[in-house]
C-alpha cells in the first residue's frame, strides 16, 4: 500500500511539472529550458546526456548482469531440486546434496550464460534497427537516436514519427496524434500550441492539455515542432513502463511451455511417494527409501530445461540474424515456426518497391504535362511522409522536364494526408495564382470534383463522363498499374487559410499510373511457404484489380476478392467463414486489417503480418508475429515482434524454418528426457518390489542423472529433418502423455533384463552383493539412455537416413565415455560401485543392441499408428 501510495504521489508530482512546464509562454519556456529557436548547442546537449541520462525507460534498458543471474533461479525445476538438497542436507545426505547443488548451479549458470549472450547480441542488433527523431542544433535539423534526446532539444515530427519524449507544441500543422498506449482511447486526438483549455483547472491533467504530447504516442497525421520537457525515466510513458515489465502478457509459447513444466512437477509429485513407500515397505529401511525416492523426484526433474529453451532462442535468434532476420523477442522464433497463414501487404513485399511513373494522362487517357506539372508540385512541396509514388513523380519529373511552366512557385499551405480520406492538398503560389492541389485515390477524388478539365476546358462531371473515366482507370488497372487522380482549385482564398472543408467542388484534371512490378523473387518465396504449410493472403488498401493481377503473377489463387466496404457490412459470424476462402483483402483501412487478423486467430491460426506502413501498426500489433523492415516507420517497428533487413519473402522463409528447427529441437529434448526418466522410474518401481535392497543408490542415480543431463547440452544444435520443416508446429501437449506411456516402458523391458542378467547369471542378488548389482545396471542405464536419443531424435532410420549433428553426437560419446571412465577406474569407489566380471560386457552388448532395435520397432509402431513423432 505504502508503494502504490509513493507512486500515486511521483506521477502527480510529474502531472504538475508538466502543468506548470506548458503554462509558460514559448520566450519564458526557452529560458527556462536554457535553449533557443536553433535549439542546443552539440556541448550543451553531450552536457545534458550524462546529467539525464540516456532517454530510455526501464522496458528499454539492458538487464544487469546481476539480475540476470538472479532470474535464472526462477524457475519450478530449481525450485524442486533446492528443496530436495535442503531436505537431503538436514538429514545428513551431504553426498546427495553436493550432486543436486552443481545440478542447479550447472543449469543455472548455462542458463544465465546463453541470456547473457542472448541481451548482448540482441542490443548488438538493435543498432541496426534504432529508432530516430529529427531534432535541431545549433540551426541545424538532422536525425539522431532517440535515447540521445535530451531536455532543450527542438524536435520536428510529421506523420508515422514516434513521440521520443515528454514535450511542448510551439508549432503544429493539422497534428493528430495517437495516445491509446497512455489513455486507452482509440480515436486519435488531435493537438494545438493554444489548446484552449483553462490550464489553471485543477481537474485537467497533463494528458488533457493538448499542447503537451508524450513518450509512446505517434503521429498519425500531420506536422508539428515541440521542446522536450522530460527524458527517459521522468515521463509519462516511464512511469508506466517500470509497472508494467513484470507484466508482460503470455505468448502461446509461454503457455505451452507453462503446461509441459506443470505436467512434469505432476509426475513428481505423484511418483515421489509411491517410490518412497514401496521402498520403505519392502526394506524397512525407511531412512533409505527417502533418499533413494529423492533421488529418483531429482531424475524426473528436466533441471536443463530452461537452459535448453533459452539456448534454442539464442541460437535460432543468432542464425537468423546471418540471414538478414532481426529478432526483437526470442520466443517470437517459436510463433513464427507455427505460424500456418501469413498475412502482407502488397507493396515492397510481392512487388519490387520500385514504383515508377509510367503515365500521366487526363480524365479521357490522353497524355497530358498538366497532370505531370501539377503531380510534381504536390509531391514535392508536402512535408509528411513522401511515399514511394511521390518520389517517383519528383524522379519522373526531373528527369523528362526540362523547366516548369512557372516562374516562381511558393508554398503556402498543407492538409495532410490521412487515411480517411485518403489524400493530400499542397497550396502553392505560382506566378500569382493560388492553386490548391490535391491527389489521392481515384474514388475519394471523385467524391470531391464537380467538373473535369478536358483539352483545356472545363465541363460539368455528368455520370457519361464519369463511366468513361473509370472506364480509363479500369483499362490502367488491368495494365497492373496503379492510378492517382489529381485534381485543382484555383484562387480559393485570398488569404493562405485552407482546411478540409476546402475539398470540395474540385477541378479532376487526370490521373497518374504507376508501376510496381511483382518481384520474381516472390513466385518461389511463395510456392515454398505453400510448401512449408504456410498459406499467403494478402492485405492491402490498394486497388483490388492491381492486387489481383500482381496476386496471380507471383502465383497466390485469387478465386474472389473481398472489399473494405463489404467487411463493414459482414457479422462476426460471416467474416470467420470469408477470411477462410478468401486469398486477397482489397481497399482496407488500418482497423479492417486488424479485424482479418484477430479472426484468423479466432479461427485457430497462428497468423503472422507483414507490413512497413504506417497504418500497418494496428495489425503488427494484432498478429501472433509482427514482421516489418528496418526502412519502416518508427511506429511501424516498435510494433513488429521481427525485423527484416531485407524486404524478401525469401528472408522470410528462412526465419520460418529457423523457427520449426528450434521449436522441433526443443520437443526432442522434452519427449526423450521425459519418456526416458518415466521409464526409468518404472523400472525401479519394479525393481523396489522384488529386490531385497535398492536397484540402485541415490548418489549413483543422482551421477547418472546428471552425466545424462550434460550430453542434452548439445540438443540446440542437431539437424533437423527436412519433413518436419515441412508443415507449421505447436504446442501439443494432449501427445506428451501418449509418447510417455508408449515409448517410456520400452526402456523398462531392458532394465528388468538387466535385473535378471545381474541376478542370475551374475548371483547378484544378495545384500552383500547388491553393489555388482547396481554398477552393473547403472552401465545400462546410463548407455541406454545416451544411445536411444540418436534412435528417438528423428522418424527415419538413424545413422542411415538421418544423422545426428557432430555436436550431438560428440555429447553422446563423450557422456558414455564419462560413465565407463567411472566404472572401470578406482573412482567407482567413491560411488560405491565395483569392479565388473569380464563376461558381462558381452551381455552389456547384446541388451544396448537390442534395447536400441525395439525402440526402432515401437517407434515404427507409433508413427504407423498416430501419423506423428517429435
Amino acid at each position: 500500500m505504502m508503494n502504490k501510495k509513493m507512486t500515486e504521489m511521483k506521477k502527480t508530482t510529474k502531472d504538475q511539472e508538466l502543468r506548470k512546464l506548458a503554462m509558460l509562454s514559448e520566450r519564458e519556456l526557452m529560458m527556462e529550458l536554457r535553449t533557443s529557436e536553433k535549439g542546443l548547442s552539440e556541448e550543451d546537449a553531450k552536457n545534458r546526456l550524462e546529467e539525464y541520462g540516456p532517454n530510455e525507460v526501464s522496458a528499454q534498458k539492458p538487464t544487469p548482469a546481476i539480475i540476470m543471474f538472479l532470474e535464472a533461479f526462477k524457475d519450478p525445476f530449481v525450485y524442486v531440486l533446492a528443496l530436495l538438497m535442503v531436505v537431503s542436507a538436514v538429514t545428513k545426505d551431504f553426498e546427495a546434496a553436493l550432486v543436486m547443488g552443481i545440478m542447479i548451479l550447472a543449469s543455472v549458470i548455462i542458463a544465465f550464460i546463453q541470456e547473457y549472450r542472448s541481451q548482448k547480441a540482441s542490443l548488438n542488433l538493435k543498432e541496426l534497427i534504432e529508432n530516430t527523431t529529427a531534432v535541431t542544433r545549433a540551426g541545424q535539423t538532422k536525425e539522431i537516436p532517440m535515447d540521445e534526446v535530451v531536455p532543450g532539444d527542438i524536435v520536428t515530427l510529421a506523420t508515422g514519427d514516434m513521440i521520443p519524449a515528454d514535450a511542448v507544441l510551439i508549432w503544429t500543422k493539422d497534428l493528430f496524434i495517437n495516445q491509446s498506449s497512455l489513455t486507452g482511447e482509440s480515436m486519435p486526438v488531435e493537438k494545438f500550441v493554444d489548446a484552449g483549455i483553462d490550464k489553471n483547472s485543477e481537474s485537467v491533467s497533463a494528458l488533457d492539455m493538448q499542447d503537451l504530447i508524450f513518450m509512446g504516442t505517434d503521429v498519425l497525421s500531420g506536422q508539428g515542432k515541440a521542446i522536450i520537457l522530460k527524458t527517459g525515466q521522468n515521463t509519462f510513458f516511464g512511469d508506466i513502463a517500470k509497472n508494467a515489465t513484470t507484466q508482460r502478457g503470455k505468448t502461446s509459447f509461454d503457455i505451452g511451455l507453462t503446461k509441459v513444466s506443470k505436467f512434469l512437477l505432476r509426475m513428481v509429485m505423484i511418483l515421489f511417494p509411491i517410490v518412497f513407500l514401496i521402498n520403505g515397505i519392502t526394506k524397512g529401511e525407511w531412512g533409505e527409501a527417502f533418499f533413494f525416492a529423492i533421488a529418483v523426484a531429482v531424475g524426473l526433474t528436466p533441471e536443463m530445461l530452461p537452459m535448453i529453451v533459452t539456448s534454442n532462442l539464442a541460437k535460432g535468434a543468432l542464425s537468423l540474424s546471418k540471414h538478414k532476420v532481426i529478432v526483437k523477442e526470442l520466443p517470437s522464433i517459436q510463433n513464427l515456426g507455427s505460424m500456418d497463414i501469413l498475412c502482407t501487404d502488397k507493396t515492397g513485399t510481392i512487388t519490387e518497391d520500385k514504383v515508377v511513373l509510367v503515365q500521366h494522362l487526363d480524365p479521357l487517357g490522353q497524355l497530358n504535362d498538366q497532370v505531370l506539372d501539377m503531380a510534381f508540385l504536390n509531391s514535392h512541396y508536402q512535408t509528411g511522409w513522401k511515399n514511394l509514388m511521390d518520389i517517383a513523380v519528383i524522379n519522373f519529373y526531373e528527369e523528362n522536364k526540362n523547366q516548369s511552366p512557372y516562374h516562381s512557385v511558393t508554398k503556402l499551405d498543407e492538409i495532410p494526408f490521412d487515411f480517411s480520406r485518403r489524400r493530400l492538398t499542397v497550396v502553392v503560389n505560382a506566378d500569382g495564382h493560388q492553386f490548391m492541389i490535391t491527389k489521392g485515390a481515384v474514388e475519394e477524388m471523385e467524391a470531391v470534383c464537380t467538373h473535369a478539365e478536358i483539352n483545356g476546358e472545363i465541363v460539368p462531371l455528368t455520370p457519361e463522363l464519369q463511366k468513361r473515366m473509370r472506364e480509363v482507370n479500369i483499362r490502367m488497372n488491368e495494365q497492373g498499374m496503379r492510378a492517382l487522380a489529381v485534381a485543382v482549385k484555383k484562387d480559393v482564398h485570398s488569404e493562405a487559410i485552407y482546411s478540409v472543408e476546402d475539398e470540395q467542388g474540385m477541378t479532376l484534371i487526370g490521373f497518374m499510373g504507376f508501376l510496381d512490378p511483382a518481384k520474381k523473387s516472390a513466385i518461389t518465396a511463395i510456392k515454398s511457404l505453400h510448401e512449408h504449410g504456410v498459406n499467403v493472403k494478402v492485405l492491402t488498401g490498394d486497388n483490388d484489380i492491381v492486387a489481383k493481377k500482381v496476386c496471380s503473377d507471383v502465383g497466390i489463387e485469387v478465386s474472389h476478392v473481398v472489399l473494405g466496404s463489404d467487411i463493414d457490412n459482414m457479422s462476426d459470424e460471416q467474416m470467420k467463414d470469408e477470411v477462410e476462402k478468401t486469398n486477397l483483402f482489397a481497399k482496407l483501412n488500418p482497423m479492417q486489417k486488424s479485424r482479418i487478423i484477430e479472426t484468423l486467430q479466432g479461427n485457430g491460426h497462428t497468423v503472422g503480418f507483414m507490413g512497413d506502413g504506417i497504418n500497418d501498426a494496428p495489425a503488427l500489433r494484432k498478429a501472433d508475429v509482427g514482421i516489418s523492415v528496418d526502412t519502416a516507420a518508427d511506429i511501424t517497428k516498435d510494433a513488429s515482434s521481427i525485423i527484416l533487413l531485407e524486404k524478401s519473402l525469401n528472408v522470410l522463409e528462412d526465419g520460418v524454418i529457423e523457427g520449426r528447427k528450434v521449436f522441433s529441437n526443443m520437443m526432442k529434448y522434452i519427449k526423450i528426457t521425459i519418456s526416458s526418466n518415466f521409464g526409468n522410474v518404472f523400472s525401479i518401481l519394479i525393481a523396489s518390489a522384488f529386490l531385497p535392497f535398492l536397484p540402485m543408490l541415490s548418489i549413483q542415480l543422482l551421477i547418472q542423472n546428471l552425466i545424462y543431463d550434460i550430453a542434452q547440452l548439445a540438443i540446440p544444435w542437431d539437424n533437423v529433418d527436412e519433413e518436419d520443416l515441412l508443415k507449421p508446429v505447436r504446442w501439443e501437449t494432449n501427445g506428451l502423455m501418449k509418447f510417455t506411456l508408449c515409448i517410456g516402458p520400452v526402456s523398462s523391458i531392458f532394465d528388468i533384463m538387466t535385473y535378471l542378467v545381474m541376478w542370475f547369471v551374475f548371483s547378484a542378488n544378495t545384500i552383500g552383493s547388491q553393489h555388482l548389482f547396481q554398477t552393473g545396471w547403472f552401465v545400462v542405464g546410463l548407455v541406454s539412455q545416451t544411445l536411444v536419443v540418436q534412435m528417438v531424435r528423428t522418424r527415419k532410420l538413424p545413422f542411415i537416413q538421418s544423422i545426428a549433428s557432430p555436436a550431438v553426437i560428440l555429447s553422446s560419446i563423450g557422456a558414455v565415455g564419462l560413465g565407463l571412465l567411472i566404472v572401470l577406474t578406482p573412482i567407482r569407489e567413491v560411488f560405491d560401485f565395483v569392479k565388473l566380471p569380464a563376461n558381462y560386457w558381452g551381455w552389456f552388448i547384446l541388451i544396448i543392441v537390442l534395447y536400441l532395435i525395439t525402440v526402432e520397432v515401437a517407434k515404427r509402431i507409433y508413427i504407423h499408428l498416430t501419423k506423428e513423432w517429435i
